[in-house]
């Protein structure tokens, strides 16, 4: 960010006055505008009002759940949405990412780690309208033409492979959970068929992965789901 870039505004809806002030002030050091909300229903009058560029939502609000919230956010817009979970909130988790968040950091949360989330949001709705091709360290995946390579070697996938893989590359950087990548790759009621997912992540890491014991690509968010690591 540069003095002739404007500041991204970042709409902050949370109901602890201290958190709000943490976050504004991180925000606002590290080059964001930051609109502060106390309600539900007050950040949904300011995401209409000022479209703001990322969103970061708490779960526990006192007049509306942040699932709540999202869903009448996603009816219109698609703006990038980080929640903030208290710790141990994995089940407000999971049904925050599967109503269309982005991400989540755990309360009491570390500045730094927060500040890469929001670029990471912000860098994923950047690139949503760029060229197919998706590239980190040695791996290259090419969907306008459907060839994955690795070290500059082509990796042959199966179909369904390649269909867990291209869901990754479209949400690069997002957490998906096991519901969402069951839904959109095996279809409707496969959502508590995990031990297939299980095993397409290990089929896909041993392709993908410079060492699929330890994988750098398609990381594990424990309890939640799987990250595609960008670059």
């Amino acid at each position: 960010m540069n003095e002739t870039t404007p500041k991204p505004l970042v709409l902050v809806v949370d109901d602890e006055p201290q958190i709000r002030r943490l976050l504004t002030v991180t925000l606002e050091a590290n080059g964001y505008r930051v609109l502060p909300a106390f309600t539900g229903n007050e950040g949904l009058a300011l995401a209409a009002q000022h479209r703001p560029a990322l969103v970061i939502l708490d779960i526990g609000l006192p007049d509306l759940s942040g699932q709540e919230v999202l869903r009448r956010l996603r009816e219109w817009s698609n703006v990038p949405v980080v929640i903030l979970s208290a710790l141990g909130d994995e089940k407000g988790k999971v049904a925050a990412l599967d109503a269309g968040a982005d991400d989540y950091v755990t309360k009491p949360f570390n500045t730094d780690e927060l500040l890469a989330r929001l670029r990471v949001a912000l860098r994923h709705l950047a690139k949503q309208e760029e060229a197919p091709v998706f590239q980190a360290r040695n791996l290259v995946v090419d969907l306008a033409t459907r060839r994955v390579t690795l070290h500059g070697k082509e990796v042959k996938l199966s179909v369904t492979e390649y269909n867990l893989l291209r869901l990754f590359v479209r949400h690069a950087g997002k957490v998906l959970t096991h519901r969402q990548i069951l839904r959109e790759v095996w279809g409707a009621g496969h959502d508590e068929d995990t031990h297939y997912l299980r095993v397409y992540i290990a089929h896909l890491r041993e392709k993908i992965e410079t060492e699929p014991s330890s994988p750098q690509l398609i990381v594990t968010e424990l309890g939640v789901g799987y990250r595609l690591l960008t670059p």
